[in-house]
């Protein structure tokens, strides 16, 4: 069966259509996305402003449309941090849902980080053994670990990269960013012994698009090579960008491989999340897994389906 997935996150709306049945990984088929950075549509008061919510509606609007001309059987949508966080959530998924038909359901973090987590076990396999998973999105960090697919461990912090370079940008000396660079630490390791206290990961993971650019600064294979190609973050050189990265401007990080406009802003603090989650819990690299929230969003409901095909004898 063909399903559409659409994935309001704190940066992009993306809408990802795939050909799926169970036992089967998903094939994608098409994608659509928009960059919606409602994570920057908040007013003082922490609401979702007006024009943020017609953006938001106008792309799901689109994305019902794309997504009927594809045929898909049945579309999955959720919403992440800066919906989830903003004071007018309810408001705003009531008039998306009037505007377009589309009811949007907010994820916790906590789902977040165990729906990333079956992502990552279903693409490394048990070969992976115990398994850590570190996602960092627009608005708020993910953290999961376990030996199964139900991770026994998972929470979700606010350090995502959008939301970090706001408070950044505010700010905008070398106290702020030392200020910041304490507040990362202190935040992740006020829970770290939840992961640590099981034992040290036989294999640590990241997934999300800020830890797909550090890495292909450090050194990755780009896109072109297939999902297929191994890629990893090590500490050592991320340790050796980290002060480049601060020197430079928003329109040089631009030109760094992996690194799009939009986002060139965020690649500062997310290397101060990813450096801080490699300290704090001992890793000397993360691989890069090409899974994450979406595929484990689409994992989920294909387990909830009967498979095709006769019993076995």
């Amino acid at each position: 069966m063909r399903l559409a997935v659409l994935d309001i996150g704190s940066n992009t709306g993306h809408l990802l259509v795939v050909d799926a049945h169970g036992g089967a990984a998903p094939l994608p088929a098409s994608s659509y996305k928009e960059p919606l950075r409602l994570a920057e549509h908040l007013d003082a008061e922490g609401a979702v402003t007006p024009s943020g919510i017609d953006a938001l509606a106008e792309f799901t609007a689109e994305s019902n449309r794309i997504a009927e001309e594809r045929g898909c059987a049945d579309l999955l949508a959720f919403a992440t941090s800066a919906v989830r966080d903003a004071v007018n959530a309810d408001d705003v998924l009531d008039t998306v849902a009037e505007r377009t038909g589309t009811r949007i359901e907010v994820l916790r973090g906590e789902d977040e980080a165990r729906l990333t987590f079956l992502a990552a076990r279903r693409w490394f396999g048990w070969s992976a053994g115990r398994l850590a998973v570190f996602d960092i999105g627009g608005g708020s960090l993910e953290i999961a670990a376990g030996k199964d697919e139900l991770p026994d461990v998972a929470w979700s912090l606010p350090l995502g990269a959008a939301r970090l370079a706001r408070s950044l940008a505010q700010a905008g000396d070398e106290t702020a960013l030392r200020d910041l660079r304490r507040r990362i630490r202190v935040d992740i390791a006020h829970d770290a012994g939840n992961l640590l206290r099981q034992g040290h990961p036989d294999r640590s993971v990241a997934t999300s698009k800020t830890f797909r650019s550090l890495a292909r600064i450090c050194g990755a294979a780009p896109a072109a090579e297939g999902p297929l190609t191994r890629r990893a973050l090590p500490l050592d050189t991320l340790r050796e960008w980290i002060p480049k990265l601060i020197g430079m401007t928003h329109k040089q990080l631009a030109t760094l491989p992996g690194v799009s406009p939009q986002r060139a802003h965020q690649i500062v603090p997310g290397a101060l999340v990813a450096e801080a989650c490699m300290d704090i819990f001992d890793l000397t690299e993360l691989e890069i897994c090409p899974w994450a929230l979406r595929e484990g969003v689409i994992l989920e409901r294909l387990d909830t389906m009967p498979h095709r095909g006769g019993e076995l004898p």
